[in-house]
């Protein structure tokens, strides 16, 4: 039996951990026709198939097996991903799927219900209690974090938990962290997402063999690898496909607007962007346009669904800079365009403003706290984007090598979860 399941529901990806009682703690093993992974992409996929019976029902793929499913059947099917971004945003109040209206509890509750399916027999039965992790502050220009918890609860309700606590994200991390520390610390933790960085600052303390933490502040903001994908998208591809364009009107010349190219670079929405009225307008703008073969690539780039195959290319682009001072981009559906050199230097300077906000962030909760950065044992790094050289120079110039720590990078939330929820004092730290 397994009393507490720990859930990182994530911008990018998703993990679910248990704990069993006796401290320790497993990842949960999803099968799909995409292969045995223990961490699932925040994604889903659907497709209208005919039945034995003639009948044409709704398919529906989670994580790898939804962008097998998109990449198999590019014009047929619907493909979603990052939907923990629309959790906080009141203007998205639902999305058509194949002639059904689909609220954000109803995407979130298919994602799960997915993943239940291919977790099969290794699905925990009789759990106590599921602890969700949540970030400080939820993605999105106008986030609504009640909006995002409210909606969560909703969701997760459907499927009967006994007890449903929301922790930090951050603060998950630094409990997991915490179980190797050989005596008392103060632990900055730093959580860098798809949608969000988040700060804990917590004080942990061994009393009779018994480790006890206080925590002493949090703070975050938006940004996180998703928006570094953006500031690429942004350099790289808008140019090709229009960016800085114009269109004639009544005999005057006037800027494309910009807001088109938002929409392509958060590449998230593109499957949203394509059934709405702007992509029709968009559409009908390629013959006034003073750049007409770049507009049309833009446009056929979103007829084509090559939103996934961009975001592999960026993806891997970024990846490669981590480890390198320069690397290639190659993005084949942008003809002689989709193929450049990009410096890590380059990549840096488009993050600069980001990197500045993240800082900020971390200000404000060290300054908020009176806590001084010598005041700090150990600063733990956690995520995907922990590994950007620029983001990581960041800790470094602050704290000092020595007093960085990483390892676990996509899984220690969900343990830390799953160990706060075995502990018996889910309540002391659920927000």
């Amino acid at each position: 039996m397994s009393r507490a399941l720990g859930l990182d529901f994530g911008t990018t990806n998703t993990v679910l951990a248990t704990a069993d009682g006796d401290g320790s703690t497993r990842s949960l093993a999803f099968t799909s026709g995409a292969g045995t992974t223990d961490t699932m992409r925040t994604a889903l996929g659907f497709t209208k198939e005919l039945g034995g019976d003639g009948l044409a029902r709704l398919r529906v793929e989670a994580g790898q097996a939804a962008i097998r499913l998109f990449i198999d059947n590019p014009g047929g099917c619907r493909f979603l991903q990052s939907i923990k971004t629309f959790a906080a945003s009141a203007a998205f109040q639902a999305t058509t799927v194949h002639a059904r209206r689909h609220s954000f509890e109803d995407l979130m509750e298919a994602f799960l219900r997915r993943l239940v399916d291919y977790a099969g027999e290794g699905w925990p039965a009789d759990v106590e209690r599921l602890v969700v992790g949540r970030p400080v502050r939820f993605a999105g220009a106008n986030a609504d974090d009640a909006l995002a918890v409210e909606r969560y609860s909703a969701a997760l309700a459907r499927f009967g938990f006994p007890e449903i606590a929301y922790v930090y994200e951050p603060v998950a991390a630094a409990y997991w962290f915490a179980r190797g520390l050989a005596g008392d610390a103060t632990i900055l933790v730093a959580d860098f997402g798809g949608g969000t960085t988040d700060y804990s600052l917590i004080r942990f303390e061994r009393q009779a063999g018994r480790l006890s933490a206080t925590p002493i502040g949090h703070g975050g903001v938006g940004i996180a690898g998703d928006q570094f994908d953006y500031r690429m998208i942004d350099n790289l591809v808008a140019p090709e496909i229009g960016k800085g364009s114009r269109i004639r009107s009544f005999g005057k010349l006037l800027d494309l607007p910009a807001s088109y190219f938002a929409n392509f670079g958060r590449w998230n929405q593109l499957s949203i962007f394509k059934t709405t009225r702007e992509f029709e307008e968009l559409k009908s703008l390629v013959r006034v346009s003073t750049e007409p073969d770049r507009l049309q690539l833009f446009v056929d780039l979103v007829d084509y669904d090559e939103g996934y195959p961009l975001y592999q290319a960026i993806s891997a682009t970024k990846m490669a800079l981590s480890g390198a001072d320069e690397a290639e981009f190659v993005f084949p559906p942008l003809g002689r365009a989709g193929r450049k050199s990009v410096r890590r230097a380059d990549f840096e300077r488009w993050i600069a403003d980001d990197l500045a906000r993240m800082e900020q962030a971390l200000d404000e909760v060290l300054a908020r706290t009176h806590t001084p950065a010598q005041a700090i044992d150990k600063v733990f790094l956690t995520g995907g984007t922990s590994f950007v050289p620029a983001v990581r120079g960041l800790f470094e110039r602050r704290f000092g090598g020595e007093r960085i720590e990483g390892g676990g990078e996509l899984l220690s939330i969900a343990h830390g979860l799953a160990l706060i929820g075995e502990s018996g004092e889910a309540g002391r730290w659920a927000v």
